[in-house]
Parts: C-alpha cells; structure tokens; sequence
C-alpha cells in the first residue's frame, strides 16, 4: 500500500462526508429517506419530523406512538370561498390548526419563523358549521391553509408539514422591512404547487 493511495483515499473519504451529513435520514433511526418520505409530528416539542417507510409504518394505527408521535397525513382538500373573519385573524397569509385538546391556533410567516396565537375554539366550530370538510381536520397534523394577500382567495386544508414548507418559504425569500419584490412572487408559487391528493 503507497502512502499516496491512503491520501488520497483519505482525502476522498473527507469530501464525501459533507455530502453525506447534507443527505435526510429518519429522525428516528438514521436510515436514509427518499426524497419524498413521511413525517411525524411531535406532539411534544411541536415539530415534523422526517422519517423512512419501514418506521411511519409504526405510527400508522389510531393509538399508535401513545399520543407523542402522530403520523402526518399525506392529504390535500382545496375548498371553496371561506369568510374565516369569524376566526378574528387580520392576516392573509395564515394556516389554523385544531389541537388534540380543543383548543385553535393560528399561525403566520414571518421572516423570524411563524408567528402564533390562540383562536376562539368557538369561532372555529362557528366556520366548521359552514364547511362540512374542516370538521374531518385531524387534531395537531391538519390545518386549514388561508392565502388572501393581494385580493387571491385560497383556502386548502393541507398537512401540517405543508405549512412549514410555506413558512420556510417567506423566512428564505423575505428582504428587507416590506418583504421585497420575491416573497409574494415565490409565495404564489407554493400555492400554484399544491395539489389534490386524497
């Protein structure tokens, strides 16, 4: 064995390893995911986490994971016209979401992250009574996804990993005080790209 094979060996091991850090894994055992793969929300810390088939097949049942994990469900449902003034939010750019123990929250991009408040569970059951599809909002991993910036009108209710994409849409593309000319372009974009699926 030469001295310049093991360097270069070496050198070629340590460019590969950044490449391999930047690759997902499953946050639960560190296999490595496809590209397209499944989450779980931690009901815990309040966050999506990646994870591979074979462990999402873990979650899948009613029950399972004992109420810490919670497999985000991979719909998409775009509904019509909704008057959500009743929810008492003067955002455009907002996603509500029905938690496990009755309460709403709302949440809006921002550029430091999304932004959180409490709604009137009340007012929520008020806008279920009106569109049948929001009372079938699974708790926690389901969100109603509201876009009314700049006279659209687009309501979806969507995954909750959805949402996060969108957040981490504003957060990258936002400049300056106002936004900038790329945040709306970019968030119109997100919103040309959902699609239906049941």
């Amino acid at each position: 064995m030469t001295t310049d094979g093991a360097l270069a060996r070496l050198i070629r091991s340590s460019a590969d390893r950044p490449a391999a850090a930047e690759a997902e894994v499953c946050d639960l055992c560190a296999a490595p995911v496809a590209e397209e793969h499944a989450h779980l929300y931690d009901t815990g810390r309040e966050e999506v986490c990646c994870v591979c088939g074979p462990c999402s097949v873990l979650f899948a049942g009613a029950g399972a994971g004992d109420g810490h994990y919670r497999l985000v469900p991979r719909r998409r449902v775009r509904l019509p016209h909704l008057d959500t003034t009743v929810l008492g939010v003067p955002v455009g750019l907002v996603f509500f979401v029905p938690r496990a123990d009755g309460t709403v929250t709302a949440e809006g991009p921002s550029p430091a992250g999304a932004m959180r408040w409490e709604v009137d569970a009340a007012a929520w059951k008020q806008l279920a009574g009106t569109c049948p599809q929001l009372a079938g909002v699974e708790p926690d991993v389901e969100a109603l996804l509201v876009n009314t910036v700049h006279g659209l009108d687009q309501h979806w209710i969507v995954p909750i990993d959805d949402c996060y994409r969108m957040v981490a849409v504003v957060r990258r593309e936002w400049r300056g005080l106002s936004g900038g000319g790329r945040v709306w372009p970019a968030v119109e974009r997100f919103f040309e790209e959902l699609t239906e699926r049941p």
